[in-house]
């Protein structure tokens, strides 16, 4: 008898859901695909994801139409931010959704496992962050007139991994949810921290000994110091590597929590 047959064997008798504990390809794109049909029925949301950033940038850059330099200065780290918000906000209702729906639960009484399920949403997720992250970038760069040293790929690159980050952390606090409203809550605790700490309204040494400290441990802090870095030179450095990097892996370790704490229907 094969380890699948098995487990659906034992499914059967006891009651509960036949999950499987390994990544599946298949199951994994095959999640992501019906996300993305779902969708692509919902203008409203598509507009929030691809739109919203853009229209901000624009905003934001007439806002200071007198001051260039000042859009220069905050236009990048906001390019990064921006994304991420978005991302956070549209992952945490719609996989909220599904578990109050009981999409959520039908789906995992199927072979299909929690990680499967949690790496289809960020493929899905995570195609729509690029199509938002190129978007905005080139508008920024090529459109407004952001005035950028380093490679606008670059500013792509990280503008991705905040959105990617956004995506992790709404699959992440959907788990703790019990309604929309209370996933829309959850951003003052996640997001606003993050966004008064980054840096981006004054730089992370001139605070308070403490709240730098606390900066140095949130992940919006280096999404904002990558785009920095970007700004200030022409070259890949070491500092822009080493902010990427973390950016993506407390992307993938919060996505691991995701899993880890994903429930098939709310309390």
């Amino acid at each position: 008898m094969s380890t699948n047959t098995a487990t659906n064997t034992a499914a059967t008798t006891t009651g509960t859901p036949a999950t499987t504990s390994t990544l599946s390809a298949s199951r994994t794109t095959a999640t992501a695909a019906r996300v993305l049909r779902q969708l692509r029925h919902d203008p409203r949301t598509i507009a929030l994801l691809i739109l919203i950033p853009c229209v901000m940038l624009v905003l934001l850059r007439y806002v200071f139409d007198g001051s260039p330099r000042t859009f220069d200065s905050i236009g990048a780290s906001l390019l990064g931010i921006f994304p991420l918000i978005t991302m956070f906000l549209v992952t945490s209702i719609a996989t909220l959704r599904e578990r109050t729906s009981g999409t959520l639960e039908r789906l995992l009484a199927m072979p299909l496992g929690k990680g499967d399920l949690i790496a289809g949403y960020a493929l899905a997720f995570g195609i729509l962050a690029i199509i938002q992250s190129a978007l905005a970038t080139g508008l920024a760069v090529w459109f407004l007139g952001l005035d950028v040293t380093g490679s606008p790929w670059l500013l792509l690159l990280v503008a991705l991994l905040d959105a990617l980050l956004g995506t992790a952390l709404g699959l992440f606090v959907s788990a703790f949810a019990a309604s929309e409203f209370q996933a829309v809550q959850f951003m003052p605790a996640v997001i606003f921290p993050q966004l008064l700490l980054c840096g981006l309204f004054t730089p992370r040494s001139d605070m308070h000994p403490a709240l730098e400290a606390i900066s140095d441990v949130l992940p919006m802090s280096y999404a904002v110091d990558g785009m920095n870095e970007v700004l200030k030179h022409t070259d890949m450095t070491a500092t822009f590597v080493r902010d990427a990097l973390i950016v993506a892996g407390c992307a993938l370790l919060v996505l691991c929590l995701g899993a880890a704490t994903l429930r098939r229907r709310t309390a």
